[in-house]
């Protein structure tokens, strides 16, 4: 069974950048499609907004409070995925989550990339890391 663990997240001023690590065991993780999520303070867990979706060949789409700020990119060599957050905001503070789709499962590969909310998606989650982006 896939089992997810991010990690990378802390404390960065506006405007700094962090690296965010998924790393994934139990399965390959180019068998999957890759959501970045992120929960903000205060917000349900049906409220966690689909950063990005990253396919098995590296192709990402993003979500437009992200767009070039975020990059998103695999290593199934070492069974990982990484965000790299650049330019960040206060807005930006938030659980951080990656989250895997069998890439398989084609209609759910696609709900994931045009944000279809979580609830409705069959995702496999890590447990998440914390970004708080304050002075």
């Amino acid at each position: 069974q896939l089992q997810l663990v991010e990690s990378g997240g802390g404390l960065v001023q506006p405007g700094g950048s962090l690296r965010l690590s998924c790393v994934a065991s139990g399965a390959p993780l180019n068998d999957y499609a890759i959501g970045w999520f992120r929960q903000a303070p205060g917000k349900e867990y049906e409220e966690r907004e689909t950063v990005l979706c990253l396919l098995s060949d590296n192709t990402a789409n993003y979500a437009e409070s992200v767009k070039g700020r975020f990059t998103a990119s695999r290593d199934n060599a070492k069974n990982t995925v990484y965000l790299q957050m650049n330019s960040l905001k206060p807005e930006d503070t938030a659980v951080y989550y990656c989250g895997a789709v069998p890439a398989a499962n084609f209609m759910s590969v696609h709900n994931l990339c045009i944000g279809i909310n979580v609830q409705h998606l069959p995702v496999s989650w890590g447990q998440g890391t914390q970004v708080t982006v304050s002075s």
